[in-house]
């Protein structure tokens, strides 16, 4: 197992897996014998993550890639769907957004700047509609609520119920997306 050690001004231990190897991250205090404790105690948290790591990276291997016709497509149909989406959910919510962009994104579904403007990710379109505007309603509660707080969910549970089971299968089943795209 590939372990990376970060020190930083943290409180406490904490790991991550990322790329089949773990990232822990240390306070600057924390002695090597702390940090070892800590991947004794959590091996097999480790093992069963990197082995799920490893079956997802061989599922991708079996998705079929889009062509650029098939991506120019997507990006035509965001274009076309994501600015009514926003109109139509906006209203309801009572906020007033910039511009929206349609990008390819290897690791977002959407942001929201200061500025007040929308990017949102090309491959949504790949998604169920309920998920695209789940992902669309996340955006612009941003606009009352620039972070990922209690009051934020709270708000976006507001206008989208079902938001958590949107969010559900984009968690299972956008890593899947974002590999159609890859090269």
């Amino acid at each position: 197992m590939e372990i990376d050690i970060i020190r930083s001004a943290r409180r406490t231990v904490g790991a991550q897996i990322k790329d089949n190897k773990v990232i822990v991250r240390a306070p600057f205090y924390a002695t090597d014998r702390d940090i070892e404790t800590f991947l004794k105690k959590n091996e097999k948290w480790f093992e069963k993550h990197i082995a799920a790591c490893r079956e997802r990276e061989k599922e991708k291997e079996n998705i079929k890639k889009l062509s650029q016709e098939q991506i120019a497509a997507l990006y035509d149909r965001a274009r076309l769907i994501l600015p009514q989406r926003a109109e139509y959910y906006a209203k309801l919510i009572g906020v007033k957004y910039g511009r929206i962009t349609v990008r390819m994104q290897k690791t977002r579904w959407g942001s929201c700047s200061a500025k007040r403007n929308l990017n949102f990710n090309c491959l949504l379109m790949l998604a169920p509609p309920e998920v695209v505007d789940s992902v669309v309603v996340h955006e612009l509660c941003h606009l009352k609520e620039m972070n990922h707080s209690k009051k934020f969910y709270a708000e976006v549970m507001r206008f989208f119920p079902s938001y958590d089971r949107q969010r559900k299968w984009l968690r299972e089943n956008g890593e899947k997306l974002l590999a159609m795209a890859e090269k």
